[in-house]
């Protein structure tokens, strides 16, 4: 370990595995994404994920974006919202390895809430 001027340790330099997680700085990691979509953009795209209960952090991170999508929760893990993604975000996800997690299928029409009577 390298020392600084005053003979301490320099802890700047020491990396840590417990600091990192899939080689991202625990700083870095769960960045958030802030949505360049109108509020009245259709809601044209269905996306459904399945992300392990051993990486919770990352799956209430995960809603927690879609919500500043302006996605709907349909049901737990069901989202609809406007499309595409954005570019940066997908890779971010392919970067932190939850690219597999999820699905994204293209709606024919709009999705609109339905009330109930």
């Amino acid at each position: 370990m390298s020392v600084n001027l005053f003979g301490l340790p320099n802890v700047d330099n020491y990396k840590s595995k417990k600091n990192t997680q899939k080689g991202i700085p625990k700083r870095q990691y769960l960045q958030s994404f802030i949505s360049s979509f109108n509020k009245n953009a259709p809601k044209n795209l269905l996306l459904i994920y399945d992300i392990p209960e051993g990486r919770k952090k990352e799956r209430d991170w995960f809603r927690r974006q879609l919500r500043n999508f302006d996605f709907a929760m349909i049901q737990k893990s069901v989202w609809v919202g406007p499309s595409p993604l954005p570019e940066d975000f997908l890779n971010y996800l392919k970067r932190i390895g939850l690219q597999k997690e999820f699905k994204t299928f293209k709606l024919a029409k709009s999705y609109t809430k339905q009330s109930t009577p």
